[in-house]
């Protein structure tokens, strides 16, 4: 099985923390539409197997019209073989889920959405400059499920400077409330060359507190397993059997192609880069050629990231996988780079197989970078 990935370059407004490749203007979106349609033929011979998922991702891909959706899902069906069952996910912000722009999607393939509210307090979204409102985070929700779309997956942020752990619990809890099968929950993380670096390097706002951030996380993750959630990935929680297919696939290395400016690509031994450049990109495409660089993966390179993906999800590090594909050595390091964490009780080993704590899950990053091959 294999996935697609596809960027769309757009949104209305610039969150302050964002550092995805996106830009305001919308006035090239109809030849950037064209763009991705023809990297979809230049790159059809990259999958062979049966797509299992699309994920149209940026950016905010529900500012695109629908004729230019629909255009996109021709081409696809044209030069893929895509499975009748296939999970298709389109990112969506509150403010673009509305009556008329439901009933436009329900003409499309698309079955899942994830929709970024990030809180239901308007202070908050005011501080994130988000485009959306309060109102439009939760009413949004209502009609997407009237629509008959009831595979949603909402995102929310803790560990901002204005997020009390009181309104922290009002969020978790009105997610909960609403029936969405799937949450992905970030930390605010200060990336650089965004408004949220500038406002904390200049004074105007607070670093954010790392034990504000573990707290609100122990909040989130209690909350939602007591709600019969399962924490399947560091950052991810569903329903039995709701988890995202798409991601879920990144995190097991499956193959998926990267489409649009800044996507990446994998087939398992290479890595596929597009030019994070909308110019740039769109002048290769229209000479049909791909605006990408290729990273070939040494075997160090894929067993560290097999390490730092597949510890992120409650399947855990198979150590017969480690062995099989990696070799004796790289098993052999493991175990001795794993003693430490495994006597202070932050991994777990069970079933040939390592997992992160509860409280190793707060360090999960730092954990992966020990047991990265030199």
């Amino acid at each position: 099985m294999a996935g697609i990935y596809i960027h769309i370059p757009f949104c209305k407004k610039a969150c302050t923390y964002c550092d995805f490749h996106f830009t305001t203007s919308f006035k090239y979106v109809d030849e950037m539409v064209e763009a991705i349609c023809r990297e979809i033929v230049l790159k059809k011979h990259r999958i062979s197997s049966p797509v299992q998922s699309i994920y149209f991702g940026g950016g905010t891909p529900s500012v695109v019209p629908l004729k230019g959706l629909q255009r996109i899902f021709d081409t696809l069906v044209s030069n893929f073989d895509i499975r009748p069952d296939a999970e298709i996910t389109l990112e969506a912000n509150p403010d673009d889920l509305d009556q008329q722009q439901l009933n436009a999607l329900r003409t499309l393939p698309i079955n899942r959405f994830s929709i970024g509210i990030q809180s239901f307090f308007a202070e908050d979204l005011l501080w994130m400059n988000r485009a959306h409102t309060a109102s439009e985070a939760e009413s949004c929700i209502k009609r997407s499920q009237d629509a008959g779309f009831e595979n949603l997956s909402i995102d929310l942020i803790y560990g901002y400077p204005i997020l009390t752990d009181e309104k922290w619990l009002t969020n978790i809890h009105k997610a909960i409330a609403f029936g969405t099968p799937h949450i992905s929950s970030y930390s605010l993380t200060v990336e650089p060359r965004t408004a949220l670096a500038h406002a904390i390097s200049s004074g105007k706002q607070p670093v954010p507190s790392d034990e504000q951030s573990a707290r609100q996380f122990q909040l989130l993750t209690e909350n939602l397993i007591n709600a019969g959630f399962e924490h399947y990935e560091i950052s991810n929680y569903s329903l039995p059997g709701k988890y995202a297919l798409h991601n879920t696939n990144y995190w097991r290395g499956v193959p998926y192609l990267g489409i649009g400016p800044a996507a990446h690509g994998f087939d398992g031994q290479h890595r596929y880069i597009n030019i994070a450049n909308n110019a740039k990109y769109l002048g290769a495409l229209g000479e049909n050629k791909l605006a990408e660089t290729i990273e070939e993966l040494s075997l160090k390179d894929r067993y560290n990231e097999y390490i730092m993906t597949s510890l992120r999800t409650m399947w855990g590090t198979d150590l017969k996988r480690v062995r099989n594909e990696f070799g004796a050595d790289y098993l052999q390091q493991l175990h001795k780079e794993s003693l430490s964490f495994v006597k202070n009780g932050q991994l777990i080993l069970a079933n040939d197989t390592f997992y992160l704590s509860a409280e190793g899950k707060l360090f999960a990053d730092g954990i992966a970078a020990n047991l990265f091959a030199d």
